[in-house]
């Protein structure tokens, strides 16, 4: 009897004391004051898909597709007059057709650092400010135009197949 009036007692001094505890900590944090973002106070921003048609010699020769994702601090992307997501996707087309000799067909030309170093700085001395702290590949992909050609055939096929599936008229099995 007297280990279980024990246990109970021990019990309820690990209790307040975790609740003194947890009381002292958010009590440092300062009342009203949301929790900071994790890592270091930054943001990761996901913009959405963004595609560049790749013009060359008067002509379309594919699309770069690619999703980004950037860490900015919350307190300056509050600052801008221009939506972010308009500022990154615009530096993606400066970028690319600033740079012609990217040849996308062959992937040892291309440098994923110095692509996403360079949206970084040029949107930074762009606002003026250290915005964009470092910018991350979600996705990029190139899509030649004979490749996307070669799809939508092949999606009118399959559209076509479907839609005469569905006006066969129905012919139920007989039973047995």
């Amino acid at each position: 009897m007297i280990k279980f009036i024990a246990a109970a007692l021990w019990i309820c001094a690990v209790t307040l004391g975790a609740v003194f505890y947890s009381f002292q900590a958010a009590g440092q944090r300062g009342v009203g004051e949301p929790p900071k973002p994790m890592l270091g106070g930054l943001d990761y921003v996901k913009t959405d898909m963004i595609s560049v048609p790749l013009i060359r010699d008067a002509r379309i020769d594919g699309y770069f597709l690619t999703k980004l994702v950037y860490t900015v601090e919350p307190e300056q992307i509050k600052k801008l007059s221009v939506p972010a997501s308009a500022l990154i996707t615009d530096q993606v087309y400066t970028y690319l057709y600033a740079n012609p000799q990217i040849d996308f067909t062959k992937k040892e030309t291309i440098d994923l650092d110095a692509f996403r170093k360079a949206i970084r700085d040029s949107i930074n001395a762009r606002v003026g400010a250290d915005l964009v702290h470092d910018v991350l590949v979600d996705q990029v992909n190139f899509l030649s135009k004979d490749e996307i050609r070669d799809n939508a055939i092949r999606r009118r096929k399959n559209a076509g197949d479907t839609a005469a599936a569905m006006t066969k008229p129905f012919q139920p099995t007989p039973a047995h």
